[in-house]
């Protein structure tokens, strides 16, 4: 069955604000609400950056039948992965079956202002991942663990507050690496729309599949989410220009990678054309259009559809979504 999510967008909002829209996607049917993690956001200007599992936290008070989550955070750097399994015990213990975990290797932009650390290269960075992995599900599943890896450890370390089943927990993965990993050991995998067809197509999801039947796992049983960068209102003109706020994301990776600095980041990002800026996404303002350019993420495999709207009035967006896409996308796809 599809899944229709939206993203909310922390690094957009005030907390405050960013929960009210939050609440509103639940009331206006969406099925999960996911969160990003930023210890900085990709703009200092108008920026925000609340601390997730806070917010989540406040959300699970104000719902009561969406899926919650992160979309994604990094436990191994600011983190540590014992401190997450913790976290997502208690999130878990207080909304059972409604919360799940999505990790990434992470960005400098978190994870050096905040630590002062050297920013390691993605092997590094991936080995920290697949062993915080194997901390946080033994501590979800085992009384008392004795951890020694290469860059975690713990001494007889016990989460005693958690959910009778482990939190689902989602891998992102933008290369074959971590897609691969995420076949093998995740719940779910994690990706964002409006790149190459060929990344997903010929490189990311063959890679889940080889991940999962390395693992001997059902390819089938595991679910694809993916971000969905959508602008939809009836004014095209205003649904290109609200694509500006986020024009960082059409930075190419050698354009962002490194930048640890907001300031930076958003210099570089308001250097874009709007045209740029608004390459990510699927920019419309007909549904019946809008669904034509979601379609194919849809027929590659994708069951789990996060949508984020880059406006500045997301009630606006939710209303217009949940009564022109929403339903179409059900009536179409189940």
């Amino acid at each position: 069955m599809l899944k229709l999510g939206y993203k909310a967008s922390a690094e957009q909002f005030a907390p405050r604000e960013l929960l009210e829209n939050a609440v509103l996607a639940e009331t206006c049917g969406f099925d999960s609400i996911l969160v990003s993690d930023h210890f900085q956001p990709w703009r200092h200007t108008d920026g925000h950056a609340p601390h997730s599992f806070t917010w989540l936290a406040a959300l699970g008070e104000r719902t009561s039948r969406a899926t919650l989550g992160t979309s994604v955070v990094t436990p191994t750097f600011r983190y540590h992965p014992s401190i997450v399994a913790q976290i997502m015990g208690t999130l878990g213990a207080l909304y059972p079956g409604r919360v799940m975990l999505g990790v990434g290797t992470g960005e400098s932009l978190n994870e050096v202002p905040s630590t002062g650390i050297q920013w390691p290269p993605f092997k590094e960075r991936f080995a920290r991942l697949k062993e915080s992995i194997e901390l946080m599900r033994r501590l979800w599943t085992e009384e008392r663990v004795t951890f020694e890896g290469t860059y975690f450890r713990t001494e007889n370390a016990t989460v005693y507050d958690r959910p009778e089943q482990p939190v689902p927990l989602y891998i992102a993965a933008s290369g074959p690496t971590a897609a691969r990993l995420a076949g093998r050991v995740a719940d779910g995998f994690i990706c964002t729309s409006g790149k190459a067809p060929e990344l997903y197509r010929d490189t990311l999801l063959p890679s889940v599949r080889e991940g999962c039947g390395k693992a001997e796992r059902d390819f089938g049983e595991l679910e694809l989410m993916i971000e969905m960068k959508v602008s939809f209102d009836t004014d095209r003109d205003r649904a290109l220009r609200d694509t500006r706020h986020w024009a960082a994301l059409a930075l190419s990776p050698e354009e962002k990678t490194g930048v640890e600095d907001p300031l930076e980041m958003e210099k570089r990002a308001d250097a874009l054309p709007v045209e740029r800026a608004a390459s990510r996404w699927i920019v419309s303002t007909d549904p019946d259009q809008h669904i034509e350019q979601i379609a194919p993420y849809i027929e590659l495999g994708f069951n789990h559809l996060v949508f984020h709207a880059p406006g500045p009035d997301q009630a606006r967006f939710l209303e217009l979504y949940a009564g022109q896409v929403l339903p179409r996308l059900r009536a179409r796809y189940g």
